[in-house]
């Protein structure tokens, strides 16, 4: 069956809604998924902020593993649904593979390594004396059930590029609910603590997993997990990485950053800054996750068309987008700006917990209104195959802008200098990720004759596409 055709045909609204829609709630549902870990977490008798601390300094561990998996699994993603609208099938089936053999050699070796200098990299991210011994206890367990986290999203990825976003989104929520229930199991009825919640994530990771291979391994779809297709080929692994290699650094740098707001918040306000910021990383990167839903949902659209050279359709979905992420992003600066407390007691009674996390979740979104588009448009660049531009909006935002700011807001206004360099730092990027739209539009005004056929081939055969 061929699930995609709509995809060059459908009505731009619709289609974006049918592709969206699923995205965003599997995207929500993610969110929610991380949150039941630290919401349970923060309330172990005793030891919840500490433990709320120790998950914290855990993140750029996870957010480097994420990396790698994020620069195959978007990378074939949109490499695929390229290929589909280029007719080009037997190349989407082998990139298919090639997906799934890339996913398990990335996902067993960062695990092993993670689990041979676990220690050392703990300390180095943040971790103190009175954390440690909580962020061992749940990344021990994360990393040993690394292959299966980077399969089940690599997976949940090509599902949605293959004409099932649905399917897509039942895996995720399956996650949300499968984690939810047995969180506190773990957690409380069995006493294991925070190496309870981290059991649970990989348990429900592995259910989806399951659903999800099922549901590739259908011989009616148009494409399938079948025999002959994992040997890795060296063109369809460097069109992968080559695609892939934005959200790879975005997610590299996010880890860079991390380290540094951990350093920060560990000189300036100790472990209790450190765990504020951990509920405050919840609660923003719920909308956050939510918008990414709906680049998810604009992808295989904009990828499809552009390959297919419907370029007005390119566009009409890219401007539906924006409207959606900013509309998004706008209930998230309410929210956190008139009603920050709600989300906050989720987490925590603890009331100088509560306050920090506050202060912080305030000033971190004063820009939130306007992030939307620059996160849209850097996923939009990647869709459509130019990894140059998407690779330089999603690294300045966080090595040019937010890391100078890091090292010198801190050391004026402390704790709340941390806070305020996130939200510079999102200021200038939107403007880069306006100059950078422009200029790409207006390239293309300019030069209306270049075919669409020559540009896919300076993209994969010579990576020299400019903006």
């Amino acid at each position: 069956m061929d699930n995609t055709k709509e995809l060059g045909t459908a009505p731009i609204g619709s289609l974006l809604m049918k592709y969206a829609l699923p995205a965003v709630i599997a995207m929500l549902a993610s969110s929610l998924y991380n949150m039941v870990d630290r919401i349970f977490i923060g309330h172990i008798p005793d030891v919840g902020t500490l433990s709320l601390g120790g998950l914290a300094v855990t993140f750029p561990i996870m957010n480097l593993s994420a990396a790698f998996g994020a620069m195959i699994g978007v990378g074939a993603s949109t490499l695929m649904s390229i290929k589909l609208g280029q007719k080009d099938i037997e190349g989407a089936q082998r990139t298919l593979g090639n997906l799934v053999s890339l996913d398990v050699i990335t996902g067993l070796l960062i695990g092993a390594l993670g689990l041979i200098f676990i220690n050392p990299l703990l300390m180095f991210f943040g971790a103190s004396e009175n954390t440690i011994g909580y962020a061992h206890d749940y990344m021990f367990i994360i990393l040993l059930g690394n292959v299966i986290t980077h399969l089940y999203l690599g997976l949940n990825g090509a599902l949605r590029s293959t004409g099932h976003p649905m399917a897509a989104m039942t895996a995720t929520i399956s996650t949300v609910i499968i984690n939810s229930i047995l969180d506190p199991l773990f957690i409380f009825k069995f006493g294991m603590g925070i190496k309870g919640a981290a059991i649970a994530t990989i348990l429900a990771q592995l259910f989806a997993l399951i659903y999800v291979t099922e549901m590739l391994c259908n011989p009616k779809d148009q494409l399938h997990l079948r025999r002959g297709i994992y040997g890795l080929r060296k063109a369809i692994v460097k069109h992968i990485f080559s695609i892939g290699l934005s959200p790879f650094c975005m997610q590299l740098c996010a880890c860079l950053v991390v380290i540094l707001i951990n350093k920060g918040l560990t000189r300036h306000g100790g472990d209790l800054a450190i765990a504020a910021y951990g509920i405050v990383n919840g609660i923003t990167f719920l909308f956050v996750m939510v918008v990414m839903g709906v680049c998810q949902g604009m992808q295989p659209i904009a990828g499809y068309n552009f390959g297919a050279q419907q370029p007005e359709r390119v566009t009409e979905v890219l401007k539906k987008a924006i409207i959606a992420a900013t509309c998004i992003m706008t209930c998230s600066f309410i929210l956190s700006e008139f009603f920050p407390e709600y989300p906050v007691l989720l987490f925590t009674d603890d009331p100088e917990l509560t306050r920090l996390s506050i202060d912080g979740m305030r000033i971190i979104v004063s820009m939130a209104p306007f992030v939307g588009f620059q996160i849209v448009t850097g996923n939009f660049f990647q869709s459509i195959g130019k990894a140059k531009v998407s690779i330089f909006l999603s690294v300045s935002r966080q090595m040019l802008f937010l890391v100078p700011f890091l090292i010198i807001f801190p050391e004026i206004w402390g704790t709340n200098g941390v806070w305020a360099s996130i939200a510079v730092s999102d200021g200038i990027s939107v403007i880069v990720a306006a100059i950078m739209l422009w200029h790409h539009y207006r390239g293309n005004r300019k030069a209306p004759t270049i075919r669409m056929r020559s540009t896919l081939h300076r993209v994969f055969f010579h990576n020299r596409v400019t903006p």
